[in-house]
C-alpha cells in the first residue's frame, strides 16, 4: 500500500543527499506517532555526512510536494512525510474492499510446497491442552503461507507406534470395554494405560510381556497388528471431531507406523556414511563433535528410535511430495532431538537438507481445570464454552438476538483460548489464566471477536439507509482517527509478509489489537447514524473495511469470526 509513496519519497531524497536509492528505501519506516508524519526517515541512517539536524531541516526545506506526498517536516534528526491523505484513503478502502478475503495476499510462494508437521498428539495418552499449542501454531504457519501462495500439506504425524502400544494391548485385556472404546476411544485408552502402568509396578514382567507384543506388531502379527489399528483408527474418528471444533482439517494424518522401508535404508546410509558406533549390540549415532551427543538409533534387540523412525519418514516425505520446505512445529523441549534430526540429514549429504525448519515454542504453565485437575483438551474447550456461555446469558436482550448461542459461545471460548497463547512471542512459557480466558475486558479473544461483532453491528443498522459505496468521498474522513484506521488497514499486507520471515503469531494479535483499539476509538466520534450522506457513506465504507481485515487476521490465527454475540 505504501510503496509509490516510499519511491517518490526515496526519489527526492537521492537527488537532495546523494544517498543510495537503495539505503534510503531501507531507511523509511512508520513512525510510532503520526503527529508529524505518516513516513519518517531517521536521518543518520543515510550514512550522509553533516549534522543530522541540519541536514534534515535543509531537505525538509527543499523538497517539492507533489501528487504522492504533501509536505516533508523536519523534526530533529528526523525528516517525517504527509502523504496524500485523501489518495491514500481511496486507494486502502478500495482495495480492502474489493479484495475483501483474500487481501494482502501475495504470490511470492507460487509453485512451491511447503510441509507443516503439527499436533502430533501420542495415542493412548491424553490429547491434553499442552498439545494445543503445536495445534494452532501449526495452523497458522500453514494459513500463513497459503497466504503467500504456497500449496501447502498439512501433517499429524501420530504417536502410534513402539513398546507402549504392547503395554497398551495387556492393559485392554485386562481393563478394556468396548463400549467405552466406542464411545471415547482416546479417554478410554489413557485410562487403561495409566492402569496397566500401575500394574507394571507391582509387577515389572509386564514390561517383558509388552516389549514382546510389540516385538509380535514389529513382525506384522496379523492379530497384533489388527488390535493396533482398530485403537489407531478409532482415536483418529475422535481426533477428527476435536480438530473440527478448532476449525482445522488436516491434510494427512501420518505416523510413527506408517515410516516403511525408508527406515531401513536410513540405517544403511548411515553406516555407509561412517557415523555410527556399537555399544553392548546397540547402534548410536556419534555427533559428538557437533556437541549433539551420540543418540541411539538402535536398541540391542534391534528395534528402532524415534531419530531413526524421523530420518526415514524425511526420505519417505521427499521422495512423496518433494517438498521446497518442511517444518516441524514442535515445543522446545525437543530441540536437541530437532537439531539431531537435521544435521544427521545434512551428513547423508542429501539434496534437500537445507528445506528443514524447527519452529519451537514454550511450555504453558498452570494448565489445569478451574477445579485444580490436569484434563484432557476437549474438556478444557467444553468449560470455556460453558462460562462463556453463562456471561452471555446476562445480557438478555442481546443473548435473545443471537441465532444459535452455544455455538458462539463455543467459538468465544476457543477465541478465548487461542487469543492468550498468541499474545507473546511462541518461545515463551506463559501461564495459563482462566480469568483472563473468560474476560471480555481488554485484550482478550473476546474483546477481538466484539471488535469485528461491532462493525458487523453498524452495518445491520444502517442497512438499507445508507449503502456500502466504493465512489464516496474519502477525502471526508479528515479526522485524526479515521486517519489512524487507515494507515494501520494499510500496513496489513507488511504485516503479512514480515509475519512470513518470523512465523510469529504474536504479531498478527497484536495487529487485531492495534486496530480494534484505534475503531473502539473510532466509533464514539464516527458516527454513521443521522449523519449527512457523503459522510455516513464514508464512515461507512471505513467501518466495513476494518470489519474484513479483522476477520481476515482472525481467520489467519485460526478463528471463525463472529457476526453477532
Amino acid at each position: 500500500m505504501f510503496d509509490e509513496y516510499k519511491a517518490a519519497i526515496t526519489s527526492q531524497v537521492a537527488a537532495l543527499s546523494g544517498a543510495s536509492p537503495e539505503v534510503i528505501a531501507s531507511a523509511i519506516e512508520f513512525p510510532k506517532v503520526t503527529t508529524y508524519g505518516d513516513l519518517a526517515i531517521a536521518v543518520p541512517r543515510l550514512r550522509v555526512k553533516g549534522n543530522p539536524v541540519q541536514l534534515a531541516k535543509t531537505w525538509a526545506d527543499e523538497f517539492k510536494a507533489d501528487d504522492q506526498i504533501d509536505s516533508a517536516i523536519a523534526t530533529g534528526p528526523y525528516l517525517n512525510f504527509r502523504i496524500n491523505r485523501a489518495l491514500f484513503a481511496r486507494k486502502v478502502l478500495t482495495t480492502v474492499n474489493s479484495e475483501g478475503p483474500k487481501y494482502g495476499w501475495t504470490d511470492t510462494g507460487a509453485g512451491k510446497r511447503v510441509i507443516v508437521e503439527f499436533s502430533s498428539p501420542n495415542i493412548a495418552k491424553p490429547f491434553h491442552a499442552g498439545h494445543l499449542r503445536s495445534t494452532i501454531i501449526g495452523n497458522f504457519i500453514t494459513n500463513l503461507y497459503k497466504a503467500h501462495g504456497w500449496e501447502t500439506i498439512s501433517m499429524n504425524y501420530l504417536g502410534d507406534w513402539g513398546k507402549q502400544y504392547g503395554l497398551l494391548a495387556i492393559g485392554f485385556e485386562r481393563y478394556g470395554s468396548e463400549e467405552e472404546l466406542v464411545a471415547d476411544p482416546i479417554k478410554h485408552l489413557y485410562d487403561v494405560y495409566v492402569s496397566i502402568n500401575k500394574d507394571a509396578e507391582a509387577d515389572p514382567s509386564i514390561h517383558d510381556q509388552a516389549r514382546a507384543y510389540f516385538r509380535k506388531m514389529e513382525d506384522r502379527e496379523e492379530d497384533a497388528l489388527a488390535l493396533w489399528q482398530r485403537f489407531r483408527d478409532l482415536s483418529i474418528v475422535k481426533y477428527r471431531d476435536i480438530y473440527a471444533r478448532l476449525g482445522i482439517d488436516f491434510d494427512v494424518y501420518s505416523g510413527e507406523s506408517q515410516v516403511g522401508e525408508g527406515m531401513h535404508r536410513a540405517m544403511n546410509m548411515l553406516d555407509e556414511a561412517g557415523i555410527l558406533v556399537e555399544d553392548k549390540g546397540a547402534v548410536l549415532l556419534d555427533l559428538e563433535k557437533y556437541k549433539l551427543e551420540r543418540v541411539l538409533v538402535k536398541k540391542s534387540d534391534g528395534t528402532a528410535l524415534y531419530l531413526t523412525r524421523d530420518i526415514g519418514a524425511a526420505i519417505e516425505r521427499f521422495e512423496t511430495y518433494n517438498f521446497d520446505k518442511i517444518i516441524y512445529v514442535v515445543s522446545s523441549q525437543q530441540d536437541l532431538h530437532l537439531k539431531q534430526l537435521f544435521k544427521t540429514v545434512e551428513l547423508l549429504d542429501l539434496p534437500y537438507a537445507d528445506r528443514f525448519q524447527h519452529i519451537n515454542y514454550g511450555l504453558v504453565k498452570g494448565m489445569s481445570t478451574r477445579k485444580g485437575t490436569v484434563v484432557f483438551l476437549e474438556d478444557m474447550l467444553r468449560e470455556s464454552k460453558d462460562n462463556m456461555h453463562e456471561v452471555m446469558r446476562k445480557t438478555e436482550e442481546k443473548y435473545a438476538q443471537v441465532e444459535n448461542p452455544e455455538d458462539i459461545a463455543d467459538k468465544l471460548g476457543i477465541s478465548a483460548i487461542v487469543v492468550q497463547d498468541m499474545m507473546a512471542k511462541r518461545i515463551k512459557d506463559y501461564e495459563f489464566n482462566w480469568d483472563r480466558i473468560l474476560s471480555f475486558e481488554g485484550d482478550t479473544g473476546p474483546y477481538l471477536q466484539y471488535a469485528h461483532a461491532r462493525m458487523c453491528s453498524i452495518e445491520r443498522r444502517v442497512e438499507g439507509t445508507v449503502k456500502l459505496n466504493p465512489d464516496a468521498d474519502f477525502s471526508l474522513l479528515s479526522e485524526e482517527c479515521a486517519r489512524d484506521i487507515i494507515n494501520l488497514l494499510a500496513r496489513y499486507p507488511d504485516t503479512l509478509a514480515s509475519t512470513l520471515q518470523s512465523l510469529e503469531p504474536c504479531n498478527i494479535v497484536q495487529y487485531i489489537i492495534k486496530l480494534a483499539h484505534a475503531v473502539s476509538t473510532a466509533v464514539e466520534q464516527l458516527w454513521v447514524v443521522n449523519q449527512p450522506q457523503e459522510i455516513a457513506e464514508a464512515r461507512l465504507m471505513l467501518y466495513h473495511c476494518v470489519r474484513v481485515v479483522i476477520g481476515n487476521a482472525l481467520t489467519l490465527i485460526g478463528l471463525t469470526p463472529i457476526e453477532r454475540m
